[in-house]
């Protein structure tokens, strides 16, 4: 096949559609998302493998779940905290005898460019006792899901692969296999019921054959390509440890770190180095590598994961540096100039000091830039409904008094209400945080309390809180800005469509006059203000539902008319 310039995230799609891929699932996460857009891409194209958008991590995680009860090779894509959505079918799963290979593939974000949290998910891998891989390229990424694969379904465990948003969004050149050694997709033939109930007798001994294949896990580990050791015994100071773009970083620095190590230790070269490219740790390797040492340096990308692990696995006398003792930062993305200076190597200037020198006009002018804070889009229909409840709380809070009046949100586009020039917002949680927050906040005293959360964030998990509030009456206004589509992640299509919206509400409880269909636009803010003023003077639960269309779905929807137009008059 020929090569191919990919991302990371379709570099791992097109990885699973070589290796026998039936089924994927996924609910749009940044930096994962772009996995299922190839998987779906393709899916249309070719009539590929069954690949869907879900209501949520959780969903995904249980239709992949039936996948692999079929015998199929499914696998579910999500970022980092969904896989807190899908902790629970996620731990059980590695109790079950895995049937069809099951990848389950987390896109971590150090340094929160677009998360709540630096989460790091080898800790879930971990807790699960289920393997994990880690590429460091897209090369890797492709190649690692092939073994993912076999893996899962010889040790009959889900497996994770770990991406970081630095691989996923990053380019590189991508030498698939040839056509004939393309995997064919498994046949449907269903699992062992028996492995597949987690009663509690069952899920016992469930559990105690998972401890068992630890054992055979663990010599994988030590003795697959993936971990790669290479020992230099006349380096006793310090080895190195690497896991996952931790080692890109190191390789890049290594030719000044040659130089480094021949002028302080003439003819002994680089320490021991071992990477790590999957867990379970490689216990054995590691006490090779320590064997002779008096420290180890541990580079590795997310939180100290590996660091914390080797406390346990190495003897006391054999110093653990990294993040946890100061040489890398605790926060943050790892990058080229961390690492070097963990490595004992100066800093270099940057491109622009060595170009412009240090006190240029340029110089000056990139110091003293303005920080450009994220916003909502031009013309975006949430600023008009953030004006509204603007309006509606200054109000309230003139007649109640501002600790009677709360607004909370969500995660979304429409957490940017949160920041100037509305200022509309005083909670951002996680996914459907909003509605039960503002129930608990009503409940514990605030008057006037409203839960403002996405169309596609409510079917997600918001309407779960909202049952919550029906059940109880709780005093509680629900504003949903419906914008017709997932618009933070790259205007995906919302699970149902709008049209849908106003039925599920009312089949869920909502009273008919208490649901309000509003409307949003400049000429209507004041109109939609004092109504959702009206609604939270509602001693109970009422819904209001603000409609307008992304103005980037808007273009986006009318370039395809006008193509499928022009195929059509061609």
């Amino acid at each position: 096949m020929s090569d191919l310039v990919l991302l990371g995230d379709e570099a791992l799609a097109l990885g699973a559609l070589h290796a026998g891929l039936s089924a994927g699932y996924g609910y749009p996460g940044t930096p994962s998302t772009e996995i299922m857009e190839y998987l779906i891409e393709n899916h249309k194209k070719n009539n590929g493998p069954i690949a869907q958008w879900c209501s949520n991590e959780k969903t995904a995680y249980e239709a992949a779940l039936g996948a692999s009860f079929a015998g199929k090779r499914s696998i579910i894509t999500m970022k980092h905290v969904g896989l807190n959505v899908a902790a629970d079918p996620f731990m059980n799963s590695s109790l079950l005898g895995i049937k069809g290979g099951l990848i389950i593939v987390v896109a971590d974000d150090p340094s929160m460019h677009s998360s709540q949290g630096e989460q790091d998910s080898r800790f879930y891998a971990d807790y699960a006792m289920i393997p994990c891989f880690e590429p460091t390229t897209q090369q890797e990424a492709y190649e690692m899901v092939f073994e993912a694969f076999e893996i899962s379904e010889k040790y009959h465990v889900p497996v994770m692969m770990r991406m970081v948003t630095r691989l996923a969004h990053s380019r590189a050149v991508v030498h698939p296999v040839d056509a004939k050694k393309v995997v064919a997709e498994n046949q449907t033939a269903k699992a062992n019921g028996k492995e597949w109930m987690l009663l509690p007798a069952l899920a016992r001994k469930n559990y105690e054959k998972m401890l068992a294949k630890q054992v055979d896990l663990s010599y994988w580990s030590n003795n697959c390509k993936w971990n790669k050791l290479e020992l230099n015994p006349k380096r006793t100071d310090i080895a190195i440890i690497t896991s996952g773009l931790g080692k890109n970083y190191y390789l890049e620095n290594l030719e000044d770190y040659k130089s480094l190590c021949e002028a302080r230790f003439p003819g002994k070269g680089v320490p021991s180095t071992l990477h790590i490219g999957i867990l379970p740790l490689p216990a054995e390797s590691i006490k090779k590598l320590a064997a002779n040492v008096e420290q180890i340096l541990v580079i590795e990308e997310g939180m100290p994961f590996v660091e914390k692990q080797l406390r346990g696995v190495l003897p006391q006398k054999v110093k653990i540096i990294g993040k946890f003792t100061g040489e890398l930062p605790r926060a943050g993305e790892l990058n080229p100039d961390n690492v070097r200076t963990a490595l004992g190597l100066p800093q270099v200037n940057s491109v622009a000091s060595e170009f412009v020198g240090k006190n240029s006009v340029l110089t000056d002018m990139c110091e003293n830039l303005a920080g450009r804070p994220p916003q909502l889009c031009k013309g975006c229909p949430h600023g008009d409904s953030y004006t509204a409840i603007n309006l509606a709380v200054k109000s309230m809070a003139e007649k109640d008094g501002q600790d009677n009046v709360a607004v909370l949100a969500d995660i979304g586009c429409y957490a940017l209400g949160a920041v100037p020039p509305y200022n509309a917002v005083e909670s951002i949680v996680c996914m459907g945080a909003s509605i039960g927050m503002a129930r608990g906040a009503s409940l514990a005293g605030i008057k006037n309390t409203i839960g403002v959360i996405g169309d596609s964030t409510f079917l997600h998990s918001g309407m779960t809180n909202l049952v919550d509030a029906i059940s109880t009456k709780t005093p509680v206004t629900v504003v949903i800005l419906d914008n017709s589509i997932v618009a933070m992640t790259g205007c995906q299509q919302t699970i149902l469509p709008s049209s849908k919206l106003e039925g599920l509400l009312l089949g869920l409880g909502v009273e008919k006059e208490h649901l309000r269909v509003l409307a949003t636009n400049p000429n209507n803010n004041e109109a939609n203000a004092k109504i959702i003023e009206e609604e939270c003077n509602y001693r109970g639960v009422s819904v209001i539902v603000m409609v307008r269309e992304c103005l980037e779905a808007f273009r986006l929807r009318t370039k395809a008319e006008k193509l499928a137009q022009m195929k059509k008059e061609n």
